[in-house]
């Protein structure tokens, strides 16, 4: 296992800062396969200490980022690491860089108000939907272990304290170049490009074209994580820059959730009333963050340049959308037809209220010809109402000719029959403060196989109940 701390090196890109041990920390999960993956073998009293903030491996040099962000449209100008910690970088027997990233660690110079403490409710939520996004194949970044403590932490309400060690390839935000940008540091931004470049992809010259390939990069991968959180029904919450990472990776997991009944409005952040991050509005939230870190980087790459990597966001996030829903609904070709296919079928569920996940799962059921099976009509409400369009789809699958067999295996593989409900990750939160994690050690082994049939665990891939409604997820989630 190779340590150590290149970022803690730009001393003026945040501040050293030991972590506060937690008070009695327990481990409460590890996450084994990707401690393998990092070449990281620790006994689990190590785990314990170094994620309860006790004990530093050798080389790790804990370090605090500062950056700003545009928090709900206004921007705030300096925000930063108020609660968790760069511990390190480990590089992989693949060779593989990885940032180790405390959350939960105590107070930073960037805690403002805030204790830097993390509780146990949202520290579970992030581990369970890192690894769920992770096994749906969602660019992410990945919880390593957690612990739990007899510390109390105040939220709205005295709740048990916690920590989770997450790792990712880099935690480089977009508010990292907005604070440098805007705090008229602007040498710094090459210096930070360079970093990202020696660290992720040397393929790319450090000069305005590199720079200008670079940025076509994060262009690029956040159209196409943003297309999978919406084939998958997937809401963020809290898409503010600061929580947008420069590889595309999906960061920052809070008051998230995925779609229960369709409804493209839906707004799982009870702290956004005004629906500024709606499930429907991701994608035009993403576009609008990447030009707020474009004019980050104008003073490094060329107007024209940015333009162009910029004009590529739309169709780049449509294509990956267009594709992943033919894939969804066992289509291969294309026909002119499709879109409007699609638009009735998304405004039967929403006037229906379809869940999402379960739709699209049991669709696959039903074949080019014959009658609608009743896993199927189940889901409606009105079935009869669906009559013209069920009639439509199954000619455009007679057309496809692709045997039944194969189109349910097709569809399957993208249609994930498992999903991390918000009602599933309470029960377990509730369960583990009550000292049992039995639930998220079962929830965590049902999500890392969400494409699988898994007969004995069939009542998890149910729609959500109706009290799982009344649950309020906000930013302090």
């Amino acid at each position: 296992m190779i340590l150590n701390n290149r970022y803690a090196e730009f001393d003026w890109a945040g501040a050293r800062v030991e972590p506060t041990p937690l008070l009695s920390p327990r481990l409460l999960l590890l996450n084994r396969d990707l401690a393998d993956e990092l070449g990281m073998d620790l006994s689990e009293t190590q785990w314990r200490d170094l994620t309860g903030g006790n004990r530093l491996l050798p080389e790790m040099e804990p370090f605090a980022q500062v950056y700003a962000g545009h928090q709900f449209g206004g921007f705030s100008p300096q925000l930063g690491d108020g609660r968790a910690l760069l511990l390190g970088e480990v590089v992989a027997p693949s060779g593989a860089r990885w940032d180790l990233h405390l959350k939960g660690a105590g107070k930073t110079p960037y805690s403002r108000f805030g204790d830097g403490r993390a509780v146990l409710r949202s520290s579970l939520r992030e581990y369970l939907a890192s690894e769920a996004m992770h096994h749906l194949g969602i660019a992410t970044t990945r919880a390593l272990s957690l612990v739990g403590s007899e510390e109390p932490v105040y939220r709205e309400r005295v709740e048990p304290g916690a920590a989770v060690l997450r790792a990712a390839p880099s935690h480089l935000r977009f508010g990292h170049f907005e604070y440098f940008y805007y705090s008229g540091q602007p040498e710094r931004i090459p210096e930070l490009l360079d970093y990202l470049i020696d660290t992720q992809w040397p393929d790319l010259a450090k000069d305005q074209a590199g720079y200008a390939a670079l940025f076509e990069r994060v262009v690029e991968k956040t159209a196409t994580m943003i297309a999978q959180w919406q084939l998958v029904g997937f809401c963020h919450g809290v898409m503010n820059t600061d929580n947008m990472s420069m590889l595309g990776l999906t960061l920052d997991y809070g008051p998230y959730g995925f779609l229960d009944a369709y409804d493209p409005d839906h707004i799982c952040n009870h702290s956004d009333p005004g629906g500024r991050y709606a499930y429907d509005q991701q994608p035009a939230v993403g576009n609008w963050n990447l030009q707020r870190l474009a004019q980050s980087l104008s003073g490094v790459i060329e107007l024209e340049a940015l333009q162009q990597a910029l004009g590529k966001y739309e169709y780049l996030l449509l294509s990956a959308y267009s594709e992943g829903m033919r894939q969804k609904l066992g289509l291969d070709g294309w026909e002119d037809e499709d879109p409007a296919l699609f638009r009735e079928m998304f405004d039967l569920m929403q006037r229906q209220k379809v869940d999402y996940s379960c739709w699209f799962r049991r669709l696959a059921l039903l074949a080019s010809s014959g009658s609608v099976p009743d896993a199927v009509l189940a889901l409606l409400a009105d079935p009869e109402a669906w009559s013209d369009w069920f009639g439509r789809y199954q000619a455009r699958l007679a057309r496809e000719g692709k045997a039944q067999a194969d189109k349910v295996v097709q569809m399957n593989a993208v249609n994930p029959k498992y999903i991390l409900r918000n009602h599933l990750a309470q029960q377990a939160i509730e369960q583990a403060e009550q000292g049992d994690m039995s639930e998220a050690d079962r929830l965590l082994m049902l999500l890392a196989r969400p494409f699988d049939e898994q007969p004995e665990l069939d009542h998890y891939a149910m729609p959500a109940p109706a009290w799982a409604e009344s649950l309020c997820i906000s930013c302090s989630s």
